[in-house]
């Protein structure tokens, strides 16, 4: 197989180039990331001189070098996107350009070059949001709703991406995934930003009650959902794929983090709520573990003290990055 995998470059992105290289070493990847502030190719220094692993450096709203890119490649897996709701909020320009205007050039060069296979990565906030301690989930045919500036913008990538399946049967494939955790993320996402200011000696903060729900996905469960659509996922359809099968509130995972780096509660500090801040996600993941096979290797608890672990052992990495 032949890829080009946008975005790559990323923390989702570079951890399923690692992850795809180690079992598939035989294929090819072509990463073209735009290194935006996320994008750090110190993830990919392990591979960087693998003669099957070429990267660019470029926009993927640039049709030219997309489709100069595309020629080379069967497959795109295209995780390229702004993708920090904060920011969106502040500034939801870049995030127009980006999701929607980069997808539909990614979309024009697959459907020009015949592509075998496009897959899509998408999020769950596309679909909304759901009422706490309610046994709802979002699935595959959950009414899309979404409420912040990036998650719109995923939104109509969705459903470009479905168009060109219907219109021009571009071979596609779409996932919507929850929020990811694991080695590599960037440290203003919740998670690892709790533990690098833990490190640092300073506070916890947390968005208004901290009583916000998450579905939380270890990326490297990710990385293997996305080789199992893959392969074996159905053209055309969408596969849902989150971590968890019990609710697990922000508030109750910094506890959690807290104890285990042996720091009580008075570290944590509650912050101004953010506009439009969804209550509850929750995802559905029976689909794609009935036809595909596939569920999380381990539990949360292990893999958030694994991820602990790494940003223990990597501080190097994190600390030329965190602003």
């Amino acid at each position: 197989m032949k890829l080009l995998v946008t975005g790559g470059a990323g923390f989702i992105g570079s951890n399923f180039i690692l992850y795809w290289l180690k079992k598939y070493p035989q294929d090819k990847i072509i990463n073209l990331d735009k290194l935006t502030y996320a994008g750090n190719l110190e993830n990919l220094k392990s591979i960087e001189k693998n003669p099957n692993y070429e990267f660019v450096q470029g926009d993927i709203c640039d049709p030219k070098l997309v489709n100069s890119l595309t020629e080379k490649v069967d497959t795109i897996v295209h995780f390229a996107a702004e993708s920090h709701v904060d920011r969106s909020i502040f500034d939801p320009a870049p995030f127009i350009k980006t999701n929607i205007e980069g997808t539909y050039v990614l979309l024009e060069s697959a459907f020009k070059n015949k592509v075998k296979r496009f897959h899509h990565i998408s999020t769950d906030e596309v679909f909304g949001a759901l009422e706490l301690n309610s046994t709802t989930k979002f699935n595959d045919l959950s009414p899309y709703n979404p409420h912040s500036p990036y998650s719109a913008s995923k939104a109509s990538s969705d459903h470009l991406v479905r168009a060109y399946f219907d219109t021009y049967q571009l071979p596609i494939t779409i996932s919507n995934c929850s929020n990811n955790f694991g080695p590599y993320q960037f440290p203003e996402k919740l998670i690892p930003l709790a533990i690098t200011n833990i490190i640092e000696g300073g506070k916890v903060p947390i968005y208004g009650d901290g009583l916000y729900v998450r579905d939380w996905l270890y990326v490297e469960d990710h990385c293997k959902a996305i080789d199992l659509i893959l392969n074996k996922g159905k053209i055309g359809e969408t596969y849902l794929v989150g971590g968890l099968t019990e609710d697990v509130s922000n508030l109750e995972i910094i506890k959690k983090i807290l104890k285990i780096m042996g720091k009580d509660e008075s570290e944590i500090e509650y912050v101004k709520d953010r506009p439009g801040h969804d209550r509850r996600y929750a995802v559905d993941w029976s689909r794609i573990n009935k036809e595909l096979g596939w569920k999380p290797n381990y539990g949360f608890d292990e893999y958030l003290e694994q991820t602990i672990s790494w940003y223990k052992n990597n501080q190097e990495w994190w600390r030329r990055i965190k602003c």
